[in-house]
C-alpha cells in the first residue's frame, strides 16, 4: 500500500482521518486533477467532506474505493 505523510489540514494531525486533495490523489497514485474531473464528471462515486469552500477525502472510503476497484487475484 502506498505510504504517504500526511500534515495539510489540523484534522490528520488530531487523527480525524480527513485527507486533502492533493494527499488523497498522492494515496490513489494519481493526478490531483483526475480527482477534480471524477468529481464533475461523476464518473465515480468517490464521497467528499465539504467544509466550506473546502473538498476533503475520507481515508476509509478511499481505501473502499480502493477495494471496489480491486478485481482478481488474492486481496491482502
Amino acid at each position: 500500500m502506498n505510504s504517504i505523510q500526511l500534515g495539510g489540514s489540523p484534522m490528520n494531525h488530531l487523527g480525524g482521518g480527513l485527507l486533502t486533495r492533493r494527499e488523497a490523489a498522492a494515496y490513489l497514485g494519481i493526478a490531483e486533477m483526475t480527482l477534480s474531473i471524477w468529481k464533475s464528471t461523476g464518473r465515480y462515486n468517490l464521497p467528499v467532506v465539504k467544509i466550506g469552500r473546502l473538498v476533503r477525502y475520507k481515508k476509509s472510503d478511499l481505501d473502499a474505493f480502493i477495494e471496489r476497484r480491486t478485481t482478481g487475484g488474492k486481496t491482502f
